[in-house]
Formats: structure tokens, sequence, C-alpha cells
């Protein structure tokens, strides 16, 4: 399948829910607009940042019919199609495809635990079966399993299967799939806990698929452009440096808890967690706010709280 290859910040958007609790796709298109006007590639719905198993089938299937129609062609629009079988998951994608999505991401049943063999041929089985571009997502903390780079260099092979995002803690898995140049962006997490951001943009990788965007989408923009010399690897160091506390205090809850009631908190209109996740005690809040006005984001964005 040929497709633009995906390069710079990829950016798992929230879901944003109104005061009755509804999927308020008002707010969204207002959340997207900022997100293209500050240089974001691509947007991830229903990625683990949208709270995708708190939505009911029929929300799932709303927010592709809705959210497409929102595309202005300056951002690639990919959707979460992870579902507790391989073919639940190829109706999904299937159903993604037919309604204009630009690509799916997909990791691997949930609760499962699968055997790295299993998990293989799933991936094989649904890039076989549908006609859209495919990310794949090796979330082993979510979960638990985790594929090893040979596994993920076979996949690679396969036409449909267009972008990694890797959220494992090992910097050598990074590196020896980028050493293989296979032909898919290669992202990784930008959880500061997982440090594989630097090393993979140092070695060549092609962006981040990131929750930071949603509250800093310029810096984590820059963050994620791919070296072309010594002017990007420089703009990265200062970005990076300086967004560290910011991309601590995004995992320091379970995602999206942390991300989600700061943006609450900065006035932005993403509405409350579904239960049962809960918003961030007020300690924890104040001191996430304290963060985005030291950084300069409160001013830079408009924020209140």
């Amino acid at each position: 399948m040929s497709v633009t290859r995906i390069e710079g910040s990829f950016v798992a958007t929230v879901t944003p829910f109104d005061s009755r609790g509804e999927i308020d796709f008002g707010a969204w298109r207002m959340l997207l607009d900022r997100q293209q006007q500050h240089g974001t590639r691509a947007i991830l719905f229903m990625g683990s940042t949208g709270e995708p198993s708190l939505l009911s089938p029929e929300e799932k299937k709303r927010i592709i019919v809705e959210t497409v129609k929102m595309r202005t062609g300056g951002m690639a629009f990919f959707y979460g199609c992870t579902g507790p079988s391989t073919g639940q998951v190829i109706e999904n994608v299937r159903f993604a495809a037919a309604n204009g999505a630009d690509g799916a991401i997909i990791a691997p049943p949930p609760y499962i635990c699968a055997s790295e063999a299993d998990i293989e041929q799933f991936y094989l089985e649904v890039a076989d079966a549908v006609d859209l571009p495919l990310g794949i997502y090796n979330n082993p903390p979510r979960v638990k399993t985790d594929l090893h780079w040979d596994r993920l260099l076979r996949l690679f092979r396969h036409p449909n299967i267009v972008i990694h995002k890797e959220s494992t803690a090992r910097v050598g898995q990074v590196a020896q799939i980028l050493a293989a140049a296979p032909d898919v962006s290669v992202m990784c997490c930008d959880s500061p806990n997982l440090g594989l951001v630097v090393p993979t943009m140092a070695l060549g990788g092609h962006g981040t698929a990131n929750m930071g965007g949603n509250i800093a989408p310029a810096e984590m923009a820059a963050i994620s452009a791919p070296w072309a010399g010594e002017d990007e690897a420089a703009t990265f160091r200062e970005q990076y440096l300086k967004l560290l506390p910011l991309l601590h205090f995004n995992y320091s809850a379970i995602n999206p808890v942390a991300i989600k009631s700061l943006m609450r908190a900065c006035g932005l209109p993403v509405g409350g967690l579904r239960k049962p996740l809960r918003e961030l005690d007020s300690p924890d809040l104040a001191s996430g706010l304290r963060i985005v006005k030291d950084l300069g984001l409160a001013e830079k964005y408009r924020y209140s709280g």
C-alpha cells in the first residue's frame, strides 16, 4: 500500500465529553483546529488517551463518522481499532476504512496475554484482511504481550503496515529496528519513564506518538521532528529538557487521568473522565498547573486555571 510517510508529532487525542457525559463533537473540532495550527502531523482517535474501553461500540462508530468530517487535509486521521478478538479488530478496521479513515492503529487484544507467535499471526491476519494503512502498537504495559524486533521486522514487510509505535523501555529494540531501515514510520511513546524519545530521535526515528501534544502541541511538534542536521538536534535538546517536568506529570497517573484533568483545569473543553476513572486530587492538579505556568504555556496558549 502506497502512503505518505508520517513524520513528526502524532498526537493521541482525548475524547471530550459534555456536561451530560456525552461525546462533545463541537469541542473536538476546536481541539483539532488547535492541533493543526501548532504543527501536529497526525491524530490518533480512541488510543489509550481517548478512554476507548469506556466507550460503547456505537460511540466508537460515531466518532469515526463524525470526526472524519472535520479533516482538512493538514493532518492524517488514524483510529484505534483494537478489540477483544481478531475478527472484531478486522470488523473495526473495515468500518474505519469504509468511512474515510486515513489509517488504523491496532494493539493485541487486551487481557488474554497471548504468546508472541499468536500476536504475530494476529497482526498478519488483520493486515491481510483489510485495505487500510495500519500501525502496530507494541505496548506490553497495557496488553502484556511484547514482540521482539525479529517478529516486528517480519511484520514490517507487509505493505499494509506503515507505522510502528514502541512502548517498551528497550533502546536496543529501537536501534535494531532502525538499523534494519524498514519501510515504516518508527515512533515511540513520549513517556520519560520509558526513556525512548532521545535515542529514537537520535538514531533516526520519524517522530513520537504522544499525549503531551494535547497540552503543548507546538513543543511536541518540535521534539518530534526528524533530525536532518545540527539545527534539529539542538532544537530537540532545548525543548525536551525544558518539557521534562510536564512529561513526567502527564505520566504521574494512568493515562489519560493526568493529561485530561490538566487540560480541563487549563480551560480546555474536554469534560470529565468516565467512571471508574477519577480526576486528579487538587494538590496533584495544582502541581501540574504550576508546571504549565512555569513553562510559559499558560501565557502562550492562554490557558486559565
